[in-house]
C-alpha cells in the first residue's frame, strides 16, 4: 500500500505520474510516427503538389495576362494604322478629285471658249454675208436708179430729186467693213 498511496499522493489533477504515463507518451509517439509515415508525408506531398499546381495556374494566368495585354497593344496599334491609312486614302481620294474637278473646269472653259470663237467667227460670216447681201442689194437698187437716169432725159432738179429717192429707199446705211 505503500507504492498506491505513493501514486495517489502523486497524482496531480487529472494526470497521474506513474507507468501509465509513459505507456501514454510511448503511445503517442508511436502514433505521431505512424501518422508521420502514413498520413503527413502524402498530405504534405499532396499540398505541395496543390500549391504548385496553383502557382502554376497563376503563372499561365499571368502569362495569359501578358500576352492579352501584348495583343491589345498590338491591335491598338493596328487600328491607330488603320486609321491613319483610312485618312491617307480619304485625303488622297479628296485631292485626286480636286484635280479632276480643276481639269474638268479647265476643259469646260476650253470647250466653252472653242464654243464662242466658233460663234464669233460664224457671226462675222453671217455679217460679211449680209454686208454683202446689202451691196449687191444697193448695187442693183443703183443700176435701176442709173438705168431710170438713163432712160430719162433729166436735168439738175430731177437730177437731185432722184438722188433724194434713192437714198430714202438705201435708208441711212453705213458702210463698216
Amino acid at each position: 500500500m505503500n507504492v498506491y498511496v505513493l501514486a495517489s499522493e502523486l497524482r496531480m489533477g487529472l494526470v497521474a505520474i506513474d507507468w501509465m504515463l509513459a505507456v501514454q507518451i510511448a503511445n503517442t509517439l508511436i502514433l505521431f510516427l505512424v501518422l508521420r509515415k502514413i498520413l503527413f508525408k502524402p498530405v504534405t506531398a499532396f499540398m505541395e503538389k496543390r500549391e504548385n499546381e496553383v502557382k502554376s495556374q497563376f503563372d499561365a494566368a499571368a502569362l495569359k495576362k501578358k500576352e492579352a495585354d501584348q495583343l491589345i497593344s498590338e491591335y491598338s496599334h493596328k487600328i491607330r494604322n488603320a486609321e491613319d491609312e483610312g485618312k491617307e486614302i480619304v485625303r488622297s481620294a479628296v485631292q485626286r478629285a480636286d484635280k479632276r474637278t480643276a481639269e474638268i473646269l479647265k476643259e469646260a472653259e476650253h470647250k466653252a471658249s472653242e464654243i464662242k470663237e466658233a460663234t464669233q467667227k460664224e457671226i462675222e460670216q453671217e455679217k460679211v454675208k449680209a454686208i454683202n447681201t446689202l451691196k449687191n442689194d444697193i448695187a442693183d437698187m443703183a443700176i435701176l436708179a442709173a438705168s431710170k437716169v438713163i432712160h430719162k432725159d433729166i436735168d439738175g432738179d430731177q437730177h437731185k430729186v432722184l438722188i433724194d429717192q434713192f437714198i430714202q429707199e438705201v435708208g441711212d446705211t453705213a458702210w463698216h467693213n
